[in-house]
């Protein structure tokens, strides 16, 4: 299993925002059958340090994942979180 962990800081750090920007991420799921699971988290502890979003991703293979990536959906997404992010890391690994 493939697991993909990205932390996102948006530059509108609000509630409202952050909300919105989950059901975003969400939607993913139903769109893209590489995802074996997703989950998405708002951080509750707001410090300045903290990114606003965790989402983390798994998928059965390598494959699947490389899949993913140029996949529609993703790129759609990406593409609109370009200009409201401040900020991104990611980790993948495989368990």
């Amino acid at each position: 299993m493939i697991v993909h962990n990205l932390l996102l800081k948006l530059r509108d750090g609000s509630e409202d925002n952050v909300a919105k920007t989950r059901e975003l991420l969400l939607g993913m799921k139903d769109k893209i059958p590489y995802i074996r699971e997703l989950k998405v988290a708002a951080d509750i502890r707001r410090a300045e340090s903290s990114y606003d979003l965790a989402l983390i991703a798994k998928f059965a293979n390598m494959e699947d994942f490389q899949a993913y990536l140029p996949h529609p959906a993703h790129v759609e997404i990406g593409n609109r979180l370009k200009s409201v992010l401040a900020a991104a890391a990611a980790v993948c690994f495989e368990e």
